[in-house]
């Protein structure tokens, strides 16, 4: 369903400032699997993730959607198929806009529809039958623009954006980081939900280990640009945050022992 095969890419080569950031990437997500990919800063993570996009193109290797390659297909080509939820709360909606245009915009990322012909009386019941099943009172508030909506709630929001059309891949951006922790929370819940109910193929950034083991039936450790460690739905049940700090000493060495910076619980 989405295959990566050998992916490199480089920044700024042959200069001083020269940055490996991914080293020969081989993936593959099946349909419905719902990964997590952990990693420090800098391990090449977020290239990863523009790299599916269309954000970036890989120097080297191939990338599939569906067996199709679209390894040098842009962004706004792939946005069919691909639905993104960012760190910053602030993007993926628009501030001055109310929350049911900014789900007709959304909407009409995969028909052909103006944005005011797609807010209807039935679009609308739409979107507040959509808003109730995350259970946080937007459906009552409809007509409020987005820039008034606490973090928690227009990352819910964007989450929506992000799913309602149901993408063939859901890619998420450190989405809780910016969060405090009970938002952090919701939003797990509520990604975990949307996943499960529409059985979302799935590839998440995160630095907090206890959601990568939390979250998905697959998880993916990176450094230097590589995956390292790697474990599936059988051995993810097993995972301890413990294990996966051990996991990471084990591979990097012993200079990161006492740096748990490095990766957060």
């Amino acid at each position: 369903m989405l295959q990566l095969n050998q992916i490199e890419k480089v920044f700024y080569e042959g200069t001083p400032d020269e940055k490996r950031a991914l080293r020969g990437i081989d993936l593959t997500l099946n349909e419905g699997d719902f990964v997590t990919v952990i990693g420090s800063n800098g391990a090449g993570k977020s290239t990863l993730l523009n790299i599916v996009a269309g954000v970036l193109f890989p120097d080297y290797g191939a990338v599939s959607i569906d067996d199709k390659e679209v390894t040098f297909l842009p962004e706004y080509k792939r946005s069919k198929w691909i639905g993104r939820v960012f760190q910053d709360p602030m993007a993926g909606t628009a501030p001055n806009m109310t929350i049911e245009e900014n789900l007709a915009l959304a909407l009409g990322r995969t028909k052909k529809r103006s944005l005011f012909k797609g807010v209807t009386q039935n679009r609308r019941a739409e979107f507040k039958e959509l808003l109730n099943s995350i259970d946080i009172g937007l459906e009552d508030r409809l007509n409020t623009k987005v820039g008034l909506l606490s973090g928690g709630e227009r990352q819910a929001l964007s989450l929506l954006m992000a799913t309602f059309t149901k993408p063939r891949i859901l890619l998420l951006d450190e989405h809780t980081a910016a969060l405090d922790p009970a938002r952090a929370e919701l939003i797990t819940r509520i990604t975990k939900d949307i996943v499960a109910k529409h059985q979302l193929t799935t590839l998440m950034v995160t630095h907090q280990m206890d959601q990568a083991i939390q979250l998905g039936n697959r998880l993916f450790m990176m450094d230097g640009g590589q995956i390292i460690f790697e474990a599936n739905d059988e051995q993810k049940e097993k995972l301890t945050v413990e294990q996966l700090i051990n996991e990471f000493q084990k591979i990097r060495g012993k200079q990161f022992a006492n740096d748990r910076s490095v990766l957060s619980v």
